[in-house]
């Protein structure tokens, strides 16, 4: 019988074809492409429009974004209607642990044939020469499957276990409860999913700000290294960034479209500060 792998992300689905390639194992490893820990998830399940909004809105996505999560849903889909074992691969990181719910929602009539290969943070100290050394440096100890080598995985693959029928009930009800949320973004605490807004993550990225001009990458990374109990993209700071410009609470120099080469500091003129009582959440403006 045939087994297919699921990551979150391109870059975990590299790694592990990588490791089965290794292990001289054909197996199939599906990339799902959304991080489910930011935007809105209510209609994921039926309808891509209001995911490909939100994404149009945080970052240049292709213009057929919408077509690219319909083909995401199309795939889940096919994969609950397959009779193949399904191992989900998951990191301790909130987009990762959603990943894993939202199958076991799409495959809840199917319990035989899910299964998990758990990454922890002491995985990332397992010996093996592509190790990335720098994965081990972060405070939160949160992990995702994109932060380990193909070897550091391959010595994973027997550790795949079958879930429980009672657990993927729970793990399905959890993804369903996720979605009915009307959080801003999705937070990871003890291995329990909690809603989160984008304050603390503004606040971060103002205080990482200074009143002298710095590029805005040195801003962003500063605030991806900081514990929000999800991983944080740099498009995703790009986007708090743009829109603490448009709330008059950061100045830019350079063009907000293109943060990545532009400079930032803190407003800190009367007149700035008063556009600091401009809000910073809710519909997006243009910067």
């Amino acid at each position: 019988m045939n087994t297919i792998h699921v990551t979150n992300g391109d870059c975990a689905a590299d790694a592990l074809s990588n490791a089965l390639r290794l292990a001289e194992r054909t197996e199939q490893v599906i990339a799902l492409r959304d991080d489910l820990a930011v935007g809105p998830l209510r209609d994921i399940d039926e309808s891509p429009v209001a995911r490909a909004a939100f994404w149009r809105q945080v970052s240049n996505t292709p213009a057929d974004i919408e077509d690219q999560l319909q083909g995401q849903l199309a795939l889940l889909g096919r994969l609950a209607r397959g009779d193949g074992q399904v191992v989900v691969w998951h990191g301790q990181s909130a987009a990762d642990q959603l990943t894993l719910r939202r199958v076991a929602y799409f495959l809840r009539n199917a319990p035989q044939r899910l299964n998990e290969a758990k990454l922890t943070f002491d995985d990332l100290a397992i010996e093996a020469p592509d190790a990335h050394p720098e994965t081990v440096r972060r405070a939160d100890r949160a992990t995702s499957v994109g932060m380990f080598s193909p070897r550091q995985l391959l010595a994973k693959l027997r550790t795949a276990a079958p879930i429980s029928v009672l657990r993927i009930s729970r793990l399905a009800l959890e993804w369903q409860e996720a979605k009915h949320s009307s959080a801003e973004n999705r937070r990871l605490r003890d291995n329990m999913l909690v809603s989160g807004t984008w304050l603390d993550v503004d606040d971060t990225l103002l205080e990482l700000a200074t009143s002298d001009w710095q590029p805005a990458t040195r801003i962003a990374a500063g605030a991806m290294a900081r514990r929000f109990d999800f991983l944080m993209s740099d498009s995703v700071a790009f986007w708090r960034c743009r829109e603490l410009v448009t709330a008059g609470r950061l100045k830019i120099r350079g063009t907000p479209s293109d943060m990545a080469h532009a400079e930032l500091r803190r407003s800190s003129t009367p007149s700035e500060q008063a556009e600091r009582t401009l809000p910073t959440h809710g519909p997006h403006q243009s910067a």
